[in-house]
């Protein structure tokens, strides 16, 4: 099936749009290189395994760019993959800049193509490149009931339930590729009261999940959006099911009293999951989507009733008019600039973001006079490896991993809140720790797998053995998790009064440990929404026809969100604000 994408994403389709132009511009170019026509291949070590790229040249330009890499998509290094080869081929040069936020993976793309290159005989050094004229935009008008800008999870949910309610629906996305943040989300969903938790005799309430979320995030959420979060949750989890995403895997997350962030079966990573669901339903309601396509600025009419966006690609200005607008344009974690304005104390961490969380909608929303809550509430996750900026997911700690310092001790309850666990780990030396666990939680977790194909866990055959490996005095390691087994024969951990993810000890060898720090995570505030997903003005009503869900709302989180509240976030107040916007574009 065919999912109706109106702006390519960059890879041979791209190329093959530019194709004309650089030909002809090759053709009466004097100084323009003379290849050998053909096909050629070129391999190099990406982020997670090996980017093979073929590359078509003519005698005189580089025709086309293939890129392959399915271990890219830890991430957003699939991104690179996306928009990279369109890139070389519209410039002609491989001499061209690495992706935001995918570094590794912009790098690979890079050499994998120059290899291709050198195998044709041809020195990419002297390719410079070319500066080929752009088209002069042309514009485009498209007509909806509902425009969703932002094809993240609560984009894609909000487009789906309005689809479903019988209204003519487009998505709007700036980046090359749907997903944003929500790929990169690893852990799962909370819900209480699920059919999944009365299956495994697990005793939990949603009242007991609004008092986590409002305790987690320091009692300043707005309890009526908490509420809502918490009273829908088990209906989402029913509606996922519906379209083909079921979550039965149930676990704990830091600070949940009960186990409730529901997970895949096999415990892949919840985020690429439910974007591959959300996507594949998408084609089958045939819902437009228009990628590389950035939104700009609100159509407002005479009475203050947002009717529509107007938005840009490369080749075109858009407007399109809509009865309805959702915003679901996510957060700015991967905007440095924008949030150490708020928190300049973040200033140098690594993000875990996608590098379309810049805070577009944010701006956009202010512009029309919307108002903002708890705008620098900006949380660190505390397990984020440094160098490739992976979030090892708050399952692996559920599950029963431990932290240690690089002197091979615990120092913290691993289960606490996010805000409190980060904080322990920067107060060790170095500021950094380890998460150790075991054989049997890596079989356990498919989402581990990850990890190892991206080269970031370190492996030992003993416990020993690994503490050499992480240059930790062997017995102080050997003791910690000793002393963490009899703790959870126990059934009490002494030590830090850790009383959840201890059902199962760390026994079986072989050991693993990933070396971890705290990164910007998560922005938890941004435009002020009421229990309909409306978006409220500065005087505090309802902007007319406007409605948000997902990272660009504030409210829910407080000053730190749960792990396992985001997903929530999305799918609940997505489903909200579609069905809203459904009722507005009715005129109800």
């Amino acid at each position: 099936m065919k999912l109706f994408i109106k702006k390519l994403a960059g890879r041979t389709a791209a190329a093959g749009l530019l194709l004309v132009l650089l030909a002809g511009f090759a053709a009466g170019c004097a100084s323009a290189p003379k290849f050998t026509p053909g096909v050629y291949e070129g391999t190099a070590k990406g982020f997670g395994g090996d980017v093979v790229a073929r590359v078509e040249l003519s005698d005189s330009a580089i025709v086309s760019v293939t890129v392959s890499g399915d271990n890219e998509s830890q991430g957003i290094g699939s991104i690179a993959i996306a928009e990279l080869p369109g890139i070389i081929v519209q410039r002609q040069t491989t001499q061209v800049d690495a992706i935001a936020g995918a570094s590794v993976s912009s790098r690979a793309v890079i050499e994998a193509v120059n290899a291709a290159l050198r195998s044709a005989g041809v020195d990419p050094a002297k390719l410079t490149g070319k500066t080929v004229s752009s088209r002069a935009r042309t514009s485009e008008t498209v007509n909806a009931d509902v425009v969703v800008i932002g094809g993240g999870g609560a984009g894609m949910s909000a487009a789906i339930i309005a689809k479903q309610a019988g209204l003519n629906v487009v998505i709007i996305e700036k980046m090359a590729m749907l997903g944003g943040n929500s790929s990169k989300s690893t852990g799962g969903m909370n819900a209480a009261e699920t059919k999944y938790q009365k299956e495994q005799n697990i005793s939990d309430s949603v009242q007991t999940f609004i008092d986590d979320t409002m305790k987690g995030g320091g009692n300043i959420a707005d309890r009526s959006l908490v509420t809502i979060l918490a009273q829908s949750s088990a209906e989402a989890i029913d509606w996922l099911d519906s379209i083909g995403a079921p979550l039965p895997r149930v676990s704990f997350s830091g600070g949940a009293t009960n186990r409730r962030i529901h997970q895949p079966a096999d415990g892949s990573a919840v985020g690429i999951y439910l974007v591959a669901a959300f996507e594949k339903k998408l084609t089958e309601l045939n819902i437009p989507v228009y990628l590389n396509t950035r939104a700009t600025d609100f159509i407002v009419d005479s009475q203050g009733r947002v009717t529509g966006v107007r938005a840009e690609s490369s080749s075109k200005n858009y407007t399109f008019n809509g009865k309805s607008v959702v915003l679901a344009t996510g957060g700015f974690g991967a905007n440095e600039a924008m949030y150490t304005k708020y928190r300049p104390e973040l200033k140098g961490f690594v993000t875990t973001n996608s590098p379309g969380a810049t805070g577009d909608g944010i701006i956009m929303a202010e512009k029309i006079h919307a108002a903002l809550v708890d705008i620098e509430q900006i949380q660190i996750h505390p397990t984020v490896e440094q160098k490739t900026a992976i979030m090892v997911t708050e399952a692996v700690r559920g599950d029963g991993a431990i932290l240690v310092n690089k002197e091979g001790r615990r120092f913290t309850n691993e289960m606490g809140t996010r805000d409190v666990v980060s904080a322990a780990v920067i107060a060790q030396s170095e500021g950094f720790a380890y998460i150790v666990f075991d054989q049997a939680l890596r079989e356990g977790l498919r989402a581990i797998e990850g990890y190892v194909t991206n080269n970031i866990v370190t492996e030992g055959a003993t416990i020993q053995d690994l503490a050499g490996k992480l240059d930790i005095n062997p017995a102080v390691l050997a003791e910690t998790l000793s002393t963490w087994n009899a703790a959870v024969r126990a059934e009490r951990d002494s030590a830090f009064n850790r009383n959840t993810g201890m059902e199962k000890d760390l026994s079986r060898a072989p050991y693993y440990a990933i070396k971890i720090a705290p990164g910007v995570h998560h922005t938890m505030g941004g435009v002020k929404i009421n229990t309909q997903a409306q978006v409220i003005s500065t005087s505090g009503n309802p902007i007319p026809g406007l409605f948000a869900a997902g990272e660009i709302t504030g409210g829910i989180h407080g000053n730190n969100r749960i792990g396992g509240n985001a997903v929530a976030d999305i799918v609940i107040f997505g489903r909200i604000a579609g069905s809203s916007a459904a009722r507005a574009a009715r005129g109800n």
